[in-house]
């Protein structure tokens, strides 16, 4: 069994705020019961769910909370036995950060059917930067879209770390990937993981994605929000698929909806939300697998330590990040 200590470092935000409102302290690590496991945290990405959450956005969060939607680390204890100590695995999902405590920290406990266990010799900071990323991406191509073979996927958003992993994704999976960013800086970031069209997103998108295809994309992707959506819905076909997954736009819901004005004729319009569930061991393993073979990359733009979480926090924010930001505890 690992060697644990009685305390531990943590990022705790005592009530909504800006970034400086996340705090490191000292905690008790944390005791798990049946049906829980203790992980020490090597690595945990960040997630704009987070910074909802930190904004005061985010509904059934009690304070003061260690933030942190997911983690990724090595088990320590594990009283019902399903993991073994010492297993790697993947934490996610189901209340982390919001109504128990988190991935911020050095140790987390979180039921064991949050986890997903992996083997991988890649670098924490590479394996920290999947787990969220890839279940978003994978469901909301699989569950949102049943995306296939052969078609085409417009995804708005596309230099956020989901819209990449997506691009890869979609790439690996046969698709026509057409993908948007604000920033003609951005373009080759998109274009060097496999993006056949990166667009300049000028507010029309749907005019650039009909040029290319003038009946529209198979599939898309919305991952700023609903200022966007109505332009997405625009660029995709008759029974095409538009799947509402992310909202970098931190807005969150249409005003005033009327479906027979809102939605183009025949447009297919789905939602992803996931859970670690959607997460298969052996997608993640795969993929994991993938990236060391150098088949698949990882979009990661900066790494922080557990004392830059405010830094982290602000970049997040400010959307300096092409790719994911990850902290090493």
């Amino acid at each position: 069994m690992a060697e644990t200590s009685d305390s531990m470092r943590a990022a705790v935000l005592d009530a909504p705020g800006p970034p400086e409102a996340l705090q490191i302290r000292e905690l008790p690590v944390p005791v798990p019961e049946p049906g829980q496991v203790l992980i020490k945290v090597k690595a945990f990405g960040l997630n704009r769910s987070e910074l909802h959450t930190r904004l005061g956005l985010a509904e059934g969060v009690t304070f003061p909370r260690v933030l942190g939607i997911e983690a990724t680390g090595v088990v320590v204890q594990c009283p019902g036995g399903e993991l073994d100590p010492g297993t790697q695995v993947a934490a996610l999902m189901g209340g982390m950060g919001r109504t128990f405590d988190g991935g911020y920290a050095e140790y987390t406990c979180v039921p064991v059917r949050q986890t997903v266990p992996f083997a991988s010799d890649l670098d924490w900071a590479t394996v920290g930067a999947v787990p969220e990323m890839l279940q978003t991406s994978y469901g909301s191509l699989t569950i949102g879209l049943d995306a296939q073979s052969g078609q085409s996927i417009l995804i708005r958003g596309g230099t956020s770390s989901i819209g990449m992993v997506t691009a890869v994704l979609a790439r690996r999976l046969g698709m026509t990937v057409l993908s948007t960013t604000r920033d003609p800086a951005r373009v080759d970031a998109l274009t060097d993981i496999g993006v056949q069209h990166p667009l300049v997103d000028d507010g029309d998108v749907a005019a650039q994605v009909r040029r290319l295809m003038p009946d529209g994309v198979d599939a898309a992707l919305e991952l700023i929000g609903t200022p966007t959506l109505p332009d997405t819905l625009r660029a995709t076909r008759v029974h095409g698929v538009v799947c509402f997954t992310g909202m970098l736009s931190n807005q969150w819901t249409v005003r005033d909806f009327y479906p027979i004005e809102y939605l183009p004729r025949g447009v297919r319009l789905t939602a992803y939300g996931g859970d670690a569930s959607d997460l298969p061991p052996a997608v993640l393993q795969e993929f994991l697998d993938a990236v060391a073979a150098g088949q698949a990359r990882v979009p990661i733009h900066r790494t922080y330590r557990l004392d830059e979480i405010v830094e982290a926090h602000a970049d997040m924010e400010a959307g300096r990040a092409t790719g994911k930001l990850v902290v090493l505890p």
